[in-house]
Formats: structure tokens, sequence, C-alpha cells
């Protein structure tokens, strides 16, 4: 049997992993399994992945307004003029860092990035054509893959967004920027230091600090106050932090703190030494901080798709199924309230008319004379009409249901999920045994212990992990001897395009 679309992508992506990290290549399995338990549920459609929303390889999202000196950031950390920099919007797409061989670093379209299933993007041109009706707008108008030979960048991946507040494509930027958040294992988000509470910023504010504050993997976000080598010149840099504080904190972000930088490569001259020596020295604290947390997200990257899996999983038990149900009883209250007050209106008119005409007496005495097969022909036809209008009675409750959840969820893959799941469990051979409906379709005890089997699988993986970067027992490990034949280009080096 021919493989799907979605296999070959999980087997090459197995490929890779199989290279870097053997724990990572066994628990996209894990993910698979959860994939097969939610088709079943009619969660996910057959071309969609549980694996395909986690980054794989360490993927690093910086994010921030036009003037927050982003680019200017991702220079100084590459140690070469990558990314073009300016005081207004210089730049309108998402732009993909990623680590090459080659000296000479490179420019290439967004095309490399829809069809290439190693990066985040990978046929992001689907959810581009839906939110836009102009045919022009292709991938390549929204996305563009660049190499850098930075040594900081083997093994990982540097995302750089477009500034919020000089973005002319306001939605597809913000669908593009929540796909890129799910998927990065660091997100920094840089503001202006020199401006605290621009007006213009409130929805920027409660996009980037009050909506991740809401999720379970809200530690890897990381809140810097650039350029404040000119802050700290026009204003008391303490009452700036404050300032920025009580803005962070009107969007949810009551915790935490500010790592407050500057570029030292750009900077104008301090003069004052004092003010110097104590920016200077916050400076250097705060960035070696931040280039630690860039350099550690491998290690962070595994842990957070073993606690990723953990979380999908509980999520289909705890929190998806349970969602199902609730639908289900409330489609079968509908549909019995529905048809008993179709029930009671039919009796009503029927003892109306029979009142008005004085009928009743001649119907029964013309039932009385009907022989068998004749009353058998009129109930089966009563009975089919009666299927038919119980059907018709169960499609309409079922789509007022589905406009509800469309309108409830504003989560996209939540919201779809239910409809497509609800829909399988509402189709006409369900509506047919409706009464007799108390689970979603594919959940069962077997379905309970196979999520069961999963959740399991997590403390063995974690654990693996554990002795890999810890030796609690303090015993001496014997190196392993590399073969001589071993070389430097044998090193695996995902993603990597030259490859």
């Amino acid at each position: 049997m021919a493989q799907t679309p979605i296999e070959v992508r999980l087997n090459q992506l197995k490929e890779h992993l199989q290279e870097e990290n053997n724990i990572l290549h066994e628990v996209v399995d894990s993910f698979r399994e959860l994939d097969l338990i939610t088709y079943k549920l009619g969660f996910l459609s057959p071309e969609q992945s549980y694996a395909t929303r986690v980054s794989w390889w360490p993927m690093i999202s910086i994010l921030g307004t036009y003037s927050a000196g982003k680019s200017t950031f991702i220079n100084h950390y590459l140690g070469h003029e990558l990314q073009r920099t300016g005081t207004q919007a210089i730049d309108d797409k998402f732009t993909v860092v990623c680590f090459s061989r080659d000296e000479v670093a490179k420019t290439l379209p967004g095309l490399a990035l829809d069809a290439d299933p190693r990066f985040p993007f990978y046929q992001i041109s689907q959810e581009i054509a839906e939110l836009t009706t102009d045919n022009t707008q292709t991938v390549d108008s929204y996305l563009q893959l660049k190499t850098s030979p930075s040594e900081r960048m083997r093994g990982k991946i540097l995302i750089d967004s477009p500034g919020f507040d000089a973005d002319s494509q306001r939605t597809s930027t913000l669908r593009i920027t929540q796909h890129i958040i799910d998927l990065s294992d660091l997100v920094l988000v840089f503001f202006d230091a020199r401006h605290p509470e621009p007006g213009a910023m409130r929805d920027t504010l409660e996009y980037l600090v009050a909506m991740p504050m809401e999720r379970p993997d809200s530690n890897k976000f990381l809140y810097i106050l650039n350029q404040m080598d000119i802050t700290v010149r026009e204003d008391n840099p303490e009452e700036v932090v404050a300032s920025w504080q009580r803005s962070l904190a009107q969007a949810g972000q009551t915790a935490g703190r500010f790592y407050r930088i500057y570029n030292p490569n750009v900077c104008l001259p301090f003069e004052d030494a004092l003010i110097k020596e104590r920016t200077e020295k916050k400076c250097k604290v705060d960035m070696t901080a931040i280039h630690n947390r860039m350099e550690q997200v491998g290690v962070e990257r595994a842990y957070r798709v073993i606690a990723m899996l953990e979380h999908t999983a509980k999520e289909i038990e705890n929190k998806i199924v349970p969602q199902l149900q609730e639908l289900i009883q409330g489609w079968k209250n509908r549909v019995f309230w529905s048809e008993v007050s179709l029930g009671v209106l039919l009796v009503i008119l029927a003892g109306v008319w029979f009142a008005m005409t004085g009928t009743w007496a001649s119907l029964s005495s013309l039932l009385g004379q009907l022989n068998s097969t004749t009353l058998g022909i009129m109930l089966g036809i009563m009975a089919i009409v009666g299927i038919v209008v119980h059907v018709k009675i169960c499609k309409n409750a079922a789509q007022k249901i589905i406009k509800r959840i469309q309108s409830e969820n504003t989560e996209e893959h939540t919201r779809e999920g239910l409809v497509r799941a609800f829909r399988k469990n509402t189709g006409t051979s369900r509506a047919l045994f409706i009464w007799l409906i108390d689970q979603p379709v594919g959940w069962s005890n077997r379905t309970r212990q196979r999520l069961s089997n999963v959740l399991g699988s997590v403390n063995n993986y974690v654990q693996k992990l554990n002795d890999r970067f810890t030796n609690p027992s303090g015993k001496k490990i014997e190196p392993t001897p590399v073969p001589q034949e071993a070389t430097e280009e044998s090193k695996p080096n995902h993603p990597n395009p030259d490859n």
C-alpha cells in the first residue's frame, strides 16, 4: 500500500532524528499513536499529525515592533551583517535563518521553506491562500530563508518576524506568528525601551504578553528592553523599567523580569562614566543570560517535545473527549425536546381538527375495515416519514451546535477538530440510533489503555534524557572511542539547505 504524504514526511523526520537524537526518534512513534487515536475520534483529518505541530529542531523566534532593534540583535549574535537595519520598517517578511557551510550568506525564496518538511513553515502556503483573496500574495510575499556560516547557528533555527506595527497584512502576520510561537522553543520579545507606553501598542501587548501568559509553556518567553544605551541618556533607567512593568502588568504579565540590553557595536558614547559602567555591566549580564538560553534550546527542546507529547495525550483524554461527550449529550437533548415539542404540537392539531370536523368516528371505522396488508403498508409509510423527520431534526440540531462551536472556540485547531469530530458523531447512521449513543466514535476502554501506554512512555523518555545529560550516581563513564575515519563532515547539522 502506498504511503500517504504525512507518512512519508514522518518517515523522513525519523531518519533525520535517528542521526541526531535517537530518543526523539522514538517519540515520533508515540505522536503517531496519538494521531491514530484522534483519527478514529474524528478530531484530526488523515493528512494531519500532532508531530507536525512540534519543532523537532531547536527553534528561536524573535518578535517585537519594528523599532525594537531585532535585526541589530541578530547581526550581533551571528557576528556578521545578515539582516538589514534601520529606524523604519526595513523588512516585511518572516525570515528563517539556518546554518550553511558556505561562507557567503544566501537568501532563498519562501518556496524553499514551504516545500521542505524540516522547516517550520512546511506547506504554510495552504494557510496563506485561505487568508488572502489576492492571487499575487504568494508564499514568497511572506517568507524567506537566509543562510549563515556562523557556528552559533549550527543545529538550530532562528526566525525574525516583521515588526507588528509596520505590517499592512496584519491578519496573515498574526496567523503565521501564532504558528511559529507554537513551534518555538524560545521566544524573544523585543521592546523599544525609548517608548514605554505607546498607545498604538495596546493590541500588540495583548498578543505578545497577555495571550502567552495563558499558555502551559509561558516560561519560554523572554521580554527584552533593547536600546538601553539611548534610554539612559534621556531618562532614568529605573523609571523606564517601572513604566514598562506597569504596561505589561495591565496586559497580564505580573511576574518575571526584563532583560535590559543594547548593541555595543553601534551604541553612542556615554557622557557619564558611572552610568556607562553600570549600563555596560547590566547589559553584559543580561546579554550573557539571553545567549545562554539560546544555546540551551537543544536540551530544552528535547524535554519540551516530550512534555508536549504528555500534554497532548492528557488533552485528548481530559479535554477533547469530555467536550465531545458534552456536545453529543447536548445534541441528544436538543433532538429530544424538538421531537417532544413536535409530537405535542401534532397531537394538539389533530385534536383540534377532529373536534372541529367530528371525523374521529369515521376514521376509526375506516381503519377497522382495512386488511392487515394495507394497514402494514400504511404503518411502513408512517415509519419512513417518521425516520426522515427524525433524521432532519437531528441534522438541524447538529448544525446549530456546530455554529455554537465555531463561535465559542477561538483556537483554530480546537475549533476545526471539534467540528470535524462532531460531524462524524452526528452522521445519519448515528442519528438513527441516537438514543443508544453514550460515547463518541472511537472512544472505548481499549482507547483509554492506548493513551495510558503513551503517557507511560513519557517517563521512560525523560529518564533516557536524564541519563544522557545527568549522572546522579556519580559513576565514572568511560568515553566512547571515536573511529578514526569519523570526520567533521559526518556530523549531522540539520537543518542545512546545502545537504
